[in-house]
């Protein structure tokens, strides 16, 4: 109770006037003249002449009161005193002393006795230094001892011994309103093991179980800013297994004035847990192939086509057409690119790829020199429910932008896939696969008969499609849907025990895309080392679990069953498919069927004229024809497929 009350008592103290530290400091300064004087005399007083110790006091303090004020000593916040005050302070103590000094130099030229001797100058130099220095930091200490009096303090322990972990130490013990006492440094280097930073013992990561059980540690904090995802998973379970929560120091880009504040300190988000080590690319290939060309992106709007947008501006192209049919997205991503000076010249243009002659306008007026062709519907749910309007845009936008871009001798066409087109099961990824279709059996007509356009020019068009799986934070995920559940109480819903997905950042799939603009030759599927699938029912316990809740009783999982369209697992080849490597050993390319580009043509154009009718079983009877693996799962149409095998 003694401690609760004094506690409070010192929660009240306000921060100390300004004029009040100033004088407290000549105080300083005036009683180490007078000490200076003492030690120069051996601490015997009759020999010291008063109306001189005076005198020099009056002009002493005259000069520390305009150097003080000139400087600012007084400015910082006793208890949070930094090195940064003490650099202040050192600075200040030595003008004062060095005019003393240089008036002493003058007298002395002129035969005339010094003002002070330089002896007691030195001596009054480093007192004064030092009793600043000394009665900050016990203050500082005061309150940091009062303020770990708290009897509810949460043990933490810091991982990293970086700059950023002993910023975060120190962040800690200044700030009066955060509940935590650091019990001990982790880090990895073996050569820090048993030593020691501001009081605080390093010991190496094999100890971090048993140290978190002695010690009783209810938070982590990871600091270093470069970690790989194995350890960071490795560490997060065994905190989430003994009841650790794990926090997280921001980024040093998002540092204000090279220091953070502690609210910065957040939860480690499941993303950071999913993320894989970086696809490392050259980017002067990028460079070479884009800088001065004029690139148009559908679906500028998306998260995939908005981050491609993104990673565009940094290889100088001569312009970028932003095309998308949602007004206010688009809007958006055009803001960004003007408030964050990202890129000033490109194209704001709205247009439906389904409307042929819009898009004929925008080739016309542009005449881009690549496309990348993002724009699609991609939700399998409400495409199973709405196949006519998938196939429309899906299959009608991308022969719209293909047709388009060989008409208009666009270089290369990169197209933006899914792993959802491998055997699909699903409206959308038929739709896509058939978008495959028609664009790999375009590029392989147009080398097939080295076709000429309209002015006796060979075709140039090179047709590339890349195939990937789940981004973390697309919109509409499974991720912040989850985080959304959880913030409203529960309860998360899955829609099997068993189903998983392959993930990736939008950052590394978008990268994808723009390589594979520049490794392709035309006709080629680009797919990449995936990793391991993620289990979605552990993804969310997980998820719980690093929000400081208890899976099955804080908030409950539900299984709901798998939606219209869904299968429990997806794939980036079919087993009629094998792979070819490329010069990056996690890139590689898929040997699929080639079709014949006249047959394919044909059909499309049938399913087409269908869809526009939406006749919607017709349409996705038509779909299985075109694809001879497309077997529905979970859906109306599945009797389709049974009539097909009868």
């Amino acid at each position: 109770m003694q401690a609760a009350r004094t506690i409070i008592m010192f929660k009240r103290i306000n921060i100390v006037p300004r004029w009040l530290i100033f004088c407290i400091d000549l105080i300083v300064c005036g009683f180490s003249l007078t000490l200076s004087y003492l030690l120069s005399y051996n601490f015997d007083a009759s020999l010291i002449d008063i109306n001189e110790l005076s005198r020099n006091t009056l002009i002493f303090l005259g000069i520390n009161c305009i150097v003080f004020f000139n400087v600012k000593t007084y400015a910082g916040i006793v208890r949070y005193t930094s090195a940064q005050d003490s650099f202040r302070i050192l600075f200040s103590i030595s003008v004062s002393n060095l005019f003393f000094i240089l008036c002493n130099l003058f007298l002395l030229s002129f035969n005339r006795e010094p003002i002070i001797s330089n002896v007691v100058v030195v001596i009054t130099g480093l007192c004064s230094f030092v009793l600043l220095i000394t009665y900050r930091v016990l203050v500082k200490y005061f309150f940091m001892y009062i303020k770990n009096l708290k009897l509810d303090k949460r043990r933490v322990i810091i991982y990293g011994v970086g700059e950023t972990g002993v910023a975060t130490k120190r962040n800690l013990d200044s700030d009066p309103s955060v509940n935590m006492s650091v019990v001990a440094f982790v880090d990895n280097d073996p050569r820090k093991r048993g030593k020691v930073v501001d009081g605080i013992k390093i010991y190496h990561t094999d100890e971090l179980e048993n140290l978190i059980k002695l010690e009783k540690i209810e938070d982590l904090i990871l600091t270093p800013q470069y970690i790989s995802t194995q350890r960071k998973n490795s560490i997060v379970d065994l905190c989430l297994d003994n009841n650790v929560k794990v926090l997280n120091v921001p980024p040093l880009k998002t540092w204000v004035n090279g220091s953070f504040k502690i609210n910065q300190i957040k939860n480690v988000k499941i993303e950071d847990l999913l993320e894989r080590e970086a696809i490392e690319l050259e980017d002067h290939i990028l460079i070479s192939e884009i800088k001065g060309k004029r690139v148009l992106v559908t679906g500028a709007a998306g998260s995939i086509g908005s981050e491609i947008v993104r990673q565009l501006t940094k290889f100088d192209p001569q312009l970028i057409i932003l095309n998308d049919i949602a007004e206010s997205a688009l809007h958006e991503i055009q803001l960004e690119l003007q408030d964050n000076n990202l890129f000033d010249n490109f194209i704001a243009f709205i247009g439906d790829v389904k409307n042929r002659a819009r898009m004929d306008y925008l080739f016309e007026t542009f005449k881009p020199h690549y496309v990348y062709h993002a724009a699609a519907y991609k939700h399998v749910p409400m495409m199973e429910n709405n196949p006519s309007e998938a196939i429309c845009t899906n299959v009608g936008g991308t022969r719209n932008i293909a047709d388009l871009s060989v008409k208009h001798n666009v270089e290369k066409f990169v197209m933006v896939s899914t792993d959802k087109a491998v055997r699909p099961t699903n409206v959308m990824g038929a739709s896509k696969r058939i978008s495959e279709m028609y664009v790999q059996s375009y590029s392989n007509h147009i080398e097939k008969h080295n076709l000429t356009a309209q002015n006796g020019s060979f075709l140039k068009t090179k047709f590339i499609t890349t195939r990937f799986g789940n981004v973390l934070g697309s919109n509409g995920s499974v991720i912040p849907r989850f985080k959304a559940q959880i913030q409203k109480g529960g309860p998360i819903t899955v829609t099997h025990p068993d189903i998983t997905r392959y993930f990736m950042t939008i950052p590394e799939a978008c990268r994808l895309v723009l390589e594979a603009g520049t490794l392709g030759n035309g006709g080629e599927i680009f797919i990449f080392d995936m990793g391991k699938s993620v289990k979605i029912v552990e993804l969310a316990k997980k998820m719980i679990r690093l929000s400081g809740l208890i899976p099955n009783q804080d908030i409950k999982i539900e299984f709901t069953g798998l939606r219209p369209g869904e299968k429990l697992y997806e794939e980036l080849l079919n087993d009629l498919e094998n792979t070819l490597p490329t010069h990056h050993h996690k890139i590689m390319v898929a040997k699929v069927m080639v079709y014949n580009f006249d047959e394919v043509h044909t059909q499309v154009d049938e399913l087409l004229q269908v869809a526009c009718q939406y006749r919607d079983t017709e349409v996705v009877k038509q779909m299985k024809q075109l694809v001879p693996d497309f077997i529905s799962n979970n859906s109306v149409y599945q009797e389709l497929d049974q009539k097909i095998a009868i």
